[in-house]
């Protein structure tokens, strides 16, 4: 908070005054801890409000005792009954085959701490349905990569043009030329954009 606070860029220092310190949940955003859990939150959350993800990923892991399904779990269960919990057909496969990169090592969770950001991207993004915003929400909630700029989510482009004023949301390009006084918290300025909307629902995942 300090850095932003000094950062030499006005607007986002303003935002940071007006927002607060931010406390555990906004810093969390409804994410699960585990790196599993949290990409199967992330391929939920695609293309929905922040609202809708919440209620869609609370009914899914209902299903499972309140916790996310295993790899076995989500290639076992039938189809309908993830349907019935507000899963498309696209995101069931999206979630069928993250859990069949789990089960053969494809994708080894545990490793992705050791690795930078760029090679953790591109071992998510490997897995259908899983883009670089994914890729994004992982190093930034799970990893806790503290210089990630997702340009590809609509609530970050939508609270830059509010706080700055813009005639449209930013480009990725004028995202990261705005943003370079936020290095190398680009992470922390994120999550303040995002509670600068005022909990007004934003898209996820528009690029993923």
């Amino acid at each position: 908070m300090l850095h932003l606070l000094g950062c030499g860029d006005p607007v986002m220092e303003d935002v940071v005054r007006r927002v607060g310190p931010l406390g555990f949940e906004e810093r969390r955003r409804g994410r699960p801890d585990d790196a599993y859990g949290a990409l199967v939150r992330t391929i939920v959350g695609q293309q929905l409000s922040t609202k809708a993800a919440r209620s869609i990923y609370a009914r899914l892991t209902a299903l499972f005792g309140d916790r996310a399904p295993t790899p076995f779990e989500l290639i076992s269960t039938d189809e309908d009954l993830l349907r019935g919990a507000g899963l498309s057909r696209p995101k069931i496969r999206y979630l069928r085959d993250l859990a069949d990169h789990v089960l053969s090592g494809g994708l080894d969770l545990g490793a992705l701490q050791e690795l930078s950001d760029d090679a953790v991207a591109a071992r998510i993004v490997a897995v259908k349905g899983l883009g670089r915003w994914s890729a994004d929400m992982f190093l930034m909630f799970h990893l806790g990569r503290e210089d990630v700029l997702p340009v590809g989510d609509l609530g970050i482009r939508r609270a830059v043009e509010k706080a700055y004023d813009l005639p449209d949301a930013p480009s990725p390009d004028a995202l990261r030329e705005l943003a370079t006084p936020w290095r190398p918290h680009r992470t922390l300025a994120s999550l303040y954009l995002w509670e600068s909307l005022d909990n007004k629902p934003a898209v996820e995942g528009a690029s993923a």
